[in-house]
């Protein structure tokens, strides 16, 4: 018995080892930048700048798969498999797009311009440029799944239906943690609105 209480002593002690050190990183990782320029009940309005990605469209249709396999096609390029090995920092949020095709994009540290990036040794890699936009964004906290970001998607559209704020068929789902956090979890789901 004794025994057993040590291993789980020291295990606990690594789990809070581990959280503690995902939320000191959390704060040195580098974010898609924007500004909120209205706030509602259940949702907010956002500018974002013109951002460069990375991204894999993939073959898979739901959040389980299509996440699995496009996090690990872009972390691998990230954490060196590219034409230089050269490895590039990690930023926040993972992006995916709500449509069929899925494309998961990591955003590229604004120090790097496209032509001076490293090329990626996996062909279904393609750096892409986000122009500026204008979206809505809903925030939810926990393990995203399917069905969450399906309830959360049809939540925002019927509050910007309610407030009559046009928006486009682009929605994303944006993920901030790393699979390993637990704590304080944070997910969004964003959709452009109209230039009308």
């Amino acid at each position: 018995m004794k025994i057993i209480s040590i291993v789980l002593g020291v295990l606990l002690l690594i789990f809070i080892g581990v959280q503690l050190f995902a939320i000191k990183s959390q704060r040195n990782i580098e974010t898609y930048p924007y500004k909120v320029t209205k706030t509602y009940d259940s949702f907010e309005i956002r500018d974002y700048e013109p951002t460069l990605f990375t991204s894999v469209k993939l073959s898979t249709k739901n959040y389980k798969e299509s996440s699995s396999k496009g996090f690990s096609i872009l972390a691998g390029y990230i954490f060196g498999d590219n034409d230089r090995n050269e490895k590039i920092a990690m930023t926040s949020p993972v992006a995916m797009t709500l449509e069929d095709p899925i494309t998961m994009l990591f955003m590229v540290p604004k120090k790097f311009e496209k032509e001076k990036l490293p090329q990626p040794n996996q062909p279904q890699i393609v750096f892409k440029k986000e122009p500026a936009k204008t979206v809505a964004a809903i925030s939810f906290n926990g393990w995203a799944d399917d069905d969450k970001i399906e309830h959360y998607k049809k939540k925002l559209k019927f509050a910007l239906e309610k407030e009559e704020i046009p928006y486009t068929n682009r929605f994303y789902f944006l993920g901030y943690n790393a699979p390993y956090e637990v704590f304080n979890r944070k997910n969004e789901v964003i959709v452009e609105l109209s230039k009308d």
